[in-house]
């Protein structure tokens, strides 16, 4: 496997004046004079113009010969080379791949859509042109395939695995990285960069979209329920233990057990409570 070679190509200002140069005089020669001898030399002059080339800044010419590769020219500015060298333009910008949110499966089989936003670039010119086909393709296959990849070694979330510390949901810079990784050992053939990759769409698939939404109110709901009850609890320990330092009542277990029930449910309603005024004794 060959790498890139950095090419050089000579200065094209001073060969531009010197081929025109040549081509003005050698017709004005035949014309005048007709030196019919200097007609190849016009042709051979008008063979040296495909020479010339211009880089504009962060691209790349590849150069071939005859099916051999000569190597890559990259300095910015105006140039001439062989004229008998292929070139192929490449670009080293940066470039960026939103990919369309696609249905895998997780760690868990659930089904889900998700889809990531890729920065990358050529790195090795040579590795771009001659080791695979077409390396813009080969970019969104194989962030395709390490999508998929990426998806089945994570669940969505931790409701159905609790062991799970990482999720695709929770992972952020610890699945972020894994992607990463994914990228570069799959795009390093291609001479690629990548730069950065994020997941930009993370959702369960529409069949069961609506079943998981429930899900998630519900545990949202529990979670809701098990903080007002720990709070009430806490309120009524705290109310028993004033009433009973300040002795403004004493409650047997019986009036305690009322008094509890009665906080418990106030504390923990829904609504708010409607207040009733007992006009008698305690008893009534």
């Amino acid at each position: 496997m060959k790498n890139e070679i950095e090419f050089k190509g000579s200065l094209g200002f001073g060969m531009l004046f010197l081929v025109l140069g040549g081509i003005v005089a050698s017709i004005a020669a035949i014309v005048m004079f007709k030196m019919i001898l200097l007609i190849p030399v016009v042709v051979v002059l008008f063979i040296l113009l495909p020479g010339f080339y211009i880089i504009q800044p962060n691209e790349s010419l590849v150069l071939t010969l005859f099916g051999k590769y000569v190597g890559t020219a990259k300095d910015n500015g105006f140039y001439w080379a062989n004229p008998f060298l292929l070139k192929r333009k490449i670009s080293l910008r940066a470039r960026n791949l939103d990919s369309q949110p696609i249905k895998v499966n997780d760690k868990l089989g659930n089904p889900i859509m998700i889809g990531i936003v890729l920065v990358w670039r050529v790195a090795d010119t040579f590795k771009a042109a001659f080791e695979i086909n077409d390396y813009e393709s080969f970019v969104k296959i194989q962030s395709e395939s390490a999508i998929r990849k990426l998806a089945g070694t994570y669940p969505y979330d931790n409701f159905d695995d609790e062991q799970a510390e990482i999720s695709l949901r929770s992972g952020n810079n610890e699945v972020h990285e894994e992607l990463v990784n994914e990228l570069t050992e799959r795009l390093v053939i291609a001479g690629i960069e990548v730069m950065e990759a994020r997941i930009s769409n993370l959702s369960y698939a529409q069949e069961i979209a609506g079943a998981m939404l429930q899900r998630q109110q519900a545990t949202a709901i529990v979670a809701a329920r098990t903080k007002i009850v720990e709070g009430a609890v806490g309120m009524v320990e705290l109310a028993l233990k004033m009433l009973s330092a300040k002795q403004i009542i004493e409650l047997d277990d019986d009036k305690k057990a009322a008094m509890v029930s009665n906080l418990m449910v106030v504390l923990c309603s829904d609504k708010a409570a409607n207040p009733v005024i007992n006009t008698g004794t305690l008893h009534q």
